[in-house]
């Protein structure tokens, strides 16, 4: 059942070695800040729990898997320590991901916007239903995904980036993303999305603990200064959200 806390929910839950992460949010599985610093949490402690092999990532429902940021918290934003702040949040969450030393499978069930798509491309793997479609649409609202750009631009390229970002207002659809390489695989429904994380899954916990977490190393090798970078890229953002273009653009969506 679909959380109706205000705060969103998490739950992990782990069998045979495998830690699933589920987050949830009444508000189409959105971040508020305390839920991202949750997530963050969570992700760093699983990742040093030595019954864990690998980790799988889900969001709550049968519709959205991630509508980004909280609208109302980034709406709030008055000054530019908050506003760092704001974009802090999933600057924290991908470098969890990033560093918390085991593989993350994300599972995609539907509709992915904003930071929801930093999410996805900073999973190790993906597996998405044909619904799963994503957009960056920052620029509608005077600002720019500047937090996530690094983990979308290692996986689907600077000219993959530039597609999304640039066409604000378009959705691409699941195959587009698998094409890209967002996506490994694009199953048809969340029933055969749910049977393939399972095979794959049981196959990881299989493996030698050590070669995965040497594997999760050698696949991050380039990224070492992300903490500083995504930092830097929040403070970017947070100036940018206290704009007079974005307070008119945030406004019209707010009335």
């Amino acid at each position: 059942m679909a959380t109706t806390r205000e705060n969103g929910s998490l739950y992990t839950n782990i069998q045979n070695n495998i830690a699933t992460i589920e987050f949830g949010h009444p508000a189409s599985n959105s971040f508020p800040g305390e839920l991202l610093a949750r997530l963050t949490k969570e992700l760093l402690s699983v990742g040093s729990n030595n019954d864990v092999s690998v980790i799988v990532l889900k969001s709550e429902g049968e519709k959205a898997f991630c509508a980004g940021a909280s609208f109302d918290e980034l709406v709030a934003v008055s000054n530019l320590n908050e506003g760092k702040q704001f974009f802090s949040g999933f600057a924290n969450v991908i470098n969890a991901m990033r560093t918390c030393g085991k593989l993350i499978v994300g599972r995609i069930q539907g509709k992915t916007v904003g930071g929801g798509v930093g999410i996805a491309a900073a999973c190790d793997y993906v597996l998405a239903t044909e619904s799963a479609s994503i957009k960056l649409s920052e620029f509608t609202i005077g600002i720019g995904p500047f937090v996530i750009e690094p983990a979308v631009s290692r996986k689907i390229g600077v000219s993959g980036t530039a597609e999304l970002t640039l066409d604000a207002t378009s959705w691409k659809n699941a195959y587009w993303a698998k094409e890209k390489g967002l996506y490994a695989k694009v199953l048809e429904n969340q029933k055969e999305l749910d049977k393939e994380i399972d095979i794959l899954t049981s196959k990881l916990a299989s493996y030698n603990p050590m070669a995965l977490a040497e594997m999760k190393k050698a696949l991050w090798k380039g990224t070492e200064n992300w903490s500083a970078l995504l930092e830097a890229r929040a403070a970017v953002s947070g100036e940018l959200v206290l704009s007079d273009f974005t307070k008119k653009a945030l406004s019209k969506f707010t009335k």
